[in-house]
């Protein structure tokens, strides 16, 4: 999720096995322990941009490199903390700070390397937003009634609601599976894959991208409160790499990066609908019913030995913003 969702949490595992009379000092080293997995950020490569996003949420991400972010976390603010903390605390409100910062990226749509090095699998399950305000707030109260009033218990309260919260998304991403699958099965589709997640900052309006016979079929799918409304969305067609080999050979560096970018988004991809020099994640767009992509790779098809470059397109009109409002509000 975003860094300050992944500091708070830290900063509230940190409060929640502290000493009452070290809640401030659990609060600060869980909260910097909390973000330093999105360290891995700054692998980067003047040359490859794809480099980033294969090496996000990566390793430093892994259920089996926790004790070592911890350590690592511990060694850099051990100058900081030495004075009113033993190393041994440090490393202890470290640790818990840091434990959790993969499973709740996993949280998400976006993927995350939890079990490497046993398995390089893109783990995701899509049960909330990667900005989620109302997760956050849940969060940031904890935090602060807790520091305030020196107590382990008010964290602990934290974490349950957050807990719970991630509950109602579990129950919400199968009510969209749901509908999905029906929707689906009315227009004569077999489903072939299919992944719905949940929009940008809530649970209620989900996006729902199934495959079948060649084509994504993306629509928006509002699971209540209220009655259940569903927004056909626009297809697009599957990328066939029949296609990427008429310019750029299966030896080229281009072709490479293309399967490095399906690899990425689980095969979720396809041509941009208004540009061919573009390859998009179908995953994820501006609106849920739109197969505009939100990032993608642009290439030249006249330098098959040229890098692909990594971009975003997060362009939405005033029209789109409330187009996106009125169907999170059912209208």
């Amino acid at each position: 999720m975003d860094i300050v969702t992944q500091a708070l949490l830290g900063a509230t595992l940190a409060q929640s096995v502290a000493r009452k009379t070290e809640i401030k000092y659990a609060a600060a080293i869980g909260a910097l322990a909390g973000i330093l997995a999105d360290a891995d950020i700054f692998i980067q490569s003047s040359t490859d941009s794809l480099l980033t996003i294969e090496f996000h949420r990566h390793f430093t991400h892994s259920l089996l490199f926790i004790p070592v972010g911890a350590l690592i976390a511990t060694i850099i603010l051990w100058p900081i903390f030495k004075k009113w903390l033993p190393v041994g605390r440090i490393y202890l409100y470290a640790l818990f700070g840091y434990c959790m910062s993969g499973v709740l990226d996993a949280c998400t749509s976006y993927g995350t390397h939890l079990l490497w090095p046993f398995s390089d699998e893109r783990i995701a399950w899509h049960i909330i937003s990667i900005v989620d305000p109302l997760f956050t707030l849940s969060l940031l109260v904890a935090v602060i009634i807790a520091f305030r009033r020196q107590s382990f218990n008010v964290a602990r309260i934290g974490l349950g609601v957050a807990f719970l919260y991630m509950m109602i998304g579990v129950v919400q991403l199968q009510r969209t599976e749901t509908i999905a699958e029906e929707l689906a099965e009315s227009r004569g589709h077999q489903i072939e894959r299919l992944v719905v997640k949940p929009t940008i900052g809530n649970l209620i309006l989900w996006r729902s991208i199934y495959q079948y016979d060649g084509h994504f079929y993306i629509d928006a799918i509002r699971v209540g409160p209220g009655n259940n409304k569903l927004y056909p969305g626009d297809t697009i067609k599957q990328l066939n790499f029949s296609e990427i080999i008429k310019f750029a050979p299966k030896d080229s560096v281009l072709y490479k990066d293309i399967k490095r970018f399906q690899n990425f988004s689980d095969g979720y991809i396809a041509f941009h609908p208004k540009r061919d020099d573009i390859v998009g994640d179908v995953r994820y767009a501006m609106l849920p019913t739109s197969v505009s992509p939100l990032w993608g790779i642009e290439f030249d098809a006249q330098k098959p030995e040229q890098h692909a470059q990594y971009n975003f397109y997060r362009n939405m009109s005033v029209e789109d913003r409330e187009l996106f409002k009125s169907m999170l509000l059912g209208e």
